[in-house]
């Protein structure tokens, strides 16, 4: 039997506690496969039914913990739905922010029916995120050590 490894997810970026906002461009870029990307904008992205997860922590290197914080956005899991279509299947989703930092997110954990699911927030404790806050920001509510899952400023999603 034959296995196809899954490639490596390597963080684009060295971990800087401050960087500057790299764009004022909040369009987020949909890959999959060697189709062209779908756009969502954020307006698009505001419109679509969200959910809120509260008590949400942000540890950050150089910065300590802060929070608790309800993050609100759409679930990781709906939006892919709505581009992909209902029944497509992948195995992962790449995360990766306007200055190359990112993650990957496995299917079974996107998927799963919680309460504090993997949203992409655009609003935190009622009020929209700013660009220096991250203006679309992937929160994995299931992280509890550095925030190295929580990717602000996310310009696309790369999903195989």
């Amino acid at each position: 039997m034959t296995t196809h490894a899954e490639p490596a997810w390597l963080h684009g970026h060295p971990h800087e506690p401050n960087p500057t906002p790299p764009t004022d461009d909040a369009a987020l870029l949909i890959y999959q496969g060697a189709a062209s990307p779908q756009t969502v904008d954020l307006e698009t992205l505001r419109r679509l039914p969200t959910v809120s997860v509260g008590g949400c922590y942000i540890i950050s290197t150089g910065h300590g913990v802060s929070g608790p914080f309800t993050f609100t956005g759409v679930r990781l899991v709906d939006l892919l739905a709505r581009l992909l279509g209902q029944g497509a299947i992948w195995r992962y989703a790449d995360v990766v922010s306007a200055d190359g930092f990112g993650t990957r997110v496995h299917a079974p954990e996107v998927v799963a029916q919680t309460e504090r699911p993997i949203i992409l927030a655009h609003t935190v404790d009622g009020a929209q995120l700013t660009r220096a806050q991250g203006l679309v920001r992937l929160i994995v509510p299931s992280e509890t050590d550095d925030a190295l899952r929580q990717v602000k400023w996310v310009a696309e999603i790369r999903v195989s």
